[in-house]
Formats: structure tokens, sequence, C-alpha cells
């Protein structure tokens, strides 16, 4: 008969026969170990598996379902309420929706900003522009991007720098400095004045739109520069012929905004249904927050000098740190609006232990700042806080009517950011 190979032969790792002399000599303390897969291995395996009658019911269910429902435990359901014993007086509302866009951080900062102007004018609710933020903001980052690429024109093209650059030049997302540094360059706009267009709802093809024609800009400006020290000098105009490409297409696609020094007149209704009108500028509007009025209806907080706080265990504390936000996507349900380190159990189903501190899943590239939300509520018990209310970005038909519940054990792990008030 034929000796046929095996399947196994030119995949697995085969321990050399040791020569004589090596033959001698004591055998290393190791075992021959597969580098490749292994047919024969995983039929093994496979077989193992299913003989417990565990895997075999984990099999039907999460082979049929999404595992993080069939997991979701009870009791943290259970557990995690919307009941609270500590809560500010005047949450804000609406409930906002950033939809298919990257604009969270926009939004949780608006919904802050928005409490101490509805106490102010005596509102049952109110949004602020996010859209008109946005818009400056992509600006800001396309500026940024091109002088950057002026500032580095010596530098490898397929270097490390350069292609961080090209990456992700004019990305959705953003952090407290960033919004803090808007508003007060451009102010802020009652939303009625300026409502979101569909590019800034879905936002994916503005962004790349712009970032294909900001990679083509980079491009023609480092040829120029490599051309002779003649060209350099009208790099400056060649930019900015570029930027204004970059105003139309957001122009084009987000709607022209109110300028930052120009009067708008805002009329609206207050909670009693009486009739109002407001005539000002965008960055009178944002510094208004900041008036004696504003700060005493908002029970002494000036939205201006706010700040945040930082925890990542990578960097000794008390230290000027420079990140993002949270991550949300971990040990949490969008459909139930909870976060808890205990909502799934993934050990039940797999038999697997997740277990990286913050630290290592920063490292890993495991956990990363995401998201941006509102913290309102806290209840807490024995002086030790058990859960928090946050009010999200994403509807009312995420978690509760756009409600969610974190647990204290949630914040620990995956909050890195927090922006408070210095009292």
């Amino acid at each position: 008969m034929e000796n046929k190979p095996s399947l196994d032969r030119d995949y697995v790792y085969i321990k050399d026969r040791p020569s004589d002399k090596m033959s001698q000599q004591a055998e290393p303390d190791c075992s021959p170990y597969s580098q490749t897969v292994s047919i024969s291995t995983t039929e093994e395996w496979e077989k193992e598996l299913m003989e417990d009658p565990k895997n075999r019911l984990a099999l039907s269910a999460l082979s049929a379902n999404n595992a993080s429902s069939v997991l979701t435990q009870r009791s943290a359901v259970v557990a995690d309420t919307h009941n609270f014993n500590i809560k500010i007086a005047l949450e804000g509302a609406p409930i906002t929706n950033q939809k298919s866009s990257g604009r969270c951080w926009l939004f949780a900062a608006t919904n802050v900003f928005r409490v101490a102007i509805m106490k102010r004018y005596n509102l049952k609710e109110f949004e602020l522009s996010q859209a008109y933020l946005f818009y400056w903001d992509k600006l800001e980052k396309a500026n940024y991007m091109l002088e950057q690429i002026l500032d580095t024109v010596e530098e490898d093209l397929e270097g490390r720098l350069i292609q961080t650059l090209l990456a992700a030049p004019v990305g959705d997302g953003g952090q407290w400095d960033m919004v803090a540094n808007l508003v007060e360059k451009y102010g802020l706009v009652p939303q009625s004045l300026y409502p979101d267009s569909f590019n800034a709802e879905n936002s994916s093809i503005m962004a790349t739109l712009i970032t294909s024609k900001l990679r083509e800009d980079a491009l023609e400006l480092r040829r120029l520069a490599s051309q002779s020290p003649d060209a350099k000098r009208s790099l400056g105009a060649v930019k900015e012929k570029m930027m204004r490409d970059i105003h139309r297409i957001l122009t084009i696609m987000l709607g022209p905004p109110p300028n930052p020094d120009k009067e708008m007149t805002w009329e609206y209704y207050d909670k009693d249904d009486k009739f109002h009108s407001l005539t000002t500028t965008p960055l009178k509007f944002a510094n208004e927050l900041s008036s004696k009025a504003s700060i005493s209806a908002n029970s002494g907080t000036n939205i201006h000098e706010l700040f945040s706080l930082v925890n990542d265990p990578r960097n000794e504390y008390m230290q000027l740190l420079s990140v993002s936000r949270l991550d949300v996507g971990k040990f949490s349900s969008r459909q139930s609006g909870i976060m808890d380190m205990n909502l799934v159990d993934y050990e039940l189903g797999f038999n697997i232990r997740l277990g990286l501190s913050k630290a290592q899943r920063l490292v890993a590239h495991e956990s990363a700042m995401t998201h941006a939300m509102v913290l309102t509520a806290v209840h807490v018990k024995d002086e030790v806080p058990l859960r928090w209310r946050v009010q999200n970005s994403w509807g009312e038909g995420a978690g509760t009517k756009g409600w969610f519940v974190m647990s204290d054990g949630w914040m620990d792990e995956f909050v890195y950011q927090a922006v408070v008030d210095p009292r």
C-alpha cells in the first residue's frame, strides 16, 4: 500500500533527531510544540470540548444568539436601577442624539453648558448647536494638519510622524480642552439658529472627502517644498488656497455658520410659555455663561472654569496629561443602558477569564478613550458610591429613554477623564 503523507506533516514542528554526540548529552528541559495549526490536534480538542454537556449547551445557545445577551447577568440588571439619592436639580432636556457621527464630546459639553442657559432663561428644554462647533472644529483640524505638514517638510514621508499626521487628520473625535478652545474663539449658538444638516448627522462621507483632499494637499506641499528654497516662500499662499477648498466643502455640506462676531437673534418661549427675543453674538452668548446672573443660576459654577481630571495608571498622579475620554464599549449594553463589570459573564459561556488591569488594557490597546457622556446623579451607601446616572447622546431609543446607569466598579475600570468644577 502506498504511504500517504500526513495532512499535518508540512504544518507542524517535528523535533530533529539528535546526533550521536548530542544524544549523549542531557535532553533540554522542554517539549516539542506545534508552530502551525495542526488538524489532528484541533480534532482532539473538539472531541474533548463536546464531551462536556455544558459546552454542548453553550454551543446551542451562543451559536444562534448574541453572546452578550445570552450571558447577561440578571443580578447586575436588578442592581443597576435608576434610583439615586444624590442628584442635580436640573439635568437638562431633551435627550440629544449625535446620530451617525463621532460628536459625543461636543454633545456632552453642550449638554453641560445648556444647564446654566436653561436656568438663566427659564427654559423647559434647550439645545445648543453641536453642528456649529463641529464646523469650526473641522476647519481648525484641517488648518492644523497643513501647518504641521509645512513644519515637517524635512521629515521622512514614510516616517512615523508624517504617517500619523496623514492617518486621520479630521476625525470627528475630541476632548474637553478642544471644545473649551472652540467656545472661547467661536462662541455658542442655539441649535434653532444652526441645526444639524444631513452631513452633521452622517459625517463619514464628509470626513472621507476632506481627508482625501488633505492627503493630496500634504503631498503637494512637500513636493513644492523640495523643489527649491524659493518654492517654500510661496507655500503660505498655496496652503491658503487649500484651506479655501476645505472651507468650501464644509460650507456646502454643513451650511454657512453664524459669524462669531456678528449679531444673531434668538427667539424662544420660556417654560411659562412667554415669548422672548434675544439679540447677541455667538461670542457674547458664550461669555454670558460667566456672568454673575448665570453663575448664580448655576449654583455658583462658572462653566468656563471647569477642568479635567485624568485617571491613567500608566502615569504618575498629579501630573499634567493630555488624553481623551472613556471606553464605553466594554461590559455595557446599548439596549439596557447598563455599564457594569458584572453585566456579561464570558467565563460562564467560554470558560475564559479576562483579567487585564486598567493599565494593561491601555498598553495592549484593549481599551481606549472612545466616548463622552454627562454624569447627573450618584447613589451612595455608607459614604461609598455604588452607581452613577449617565446622560448619553444616542437618542431616547438607547438605554432607558436615553439614560444609562454606570456601576462604580465600571467607572474605576473604564473612565479615564472627568471634567469637574474646581470648587
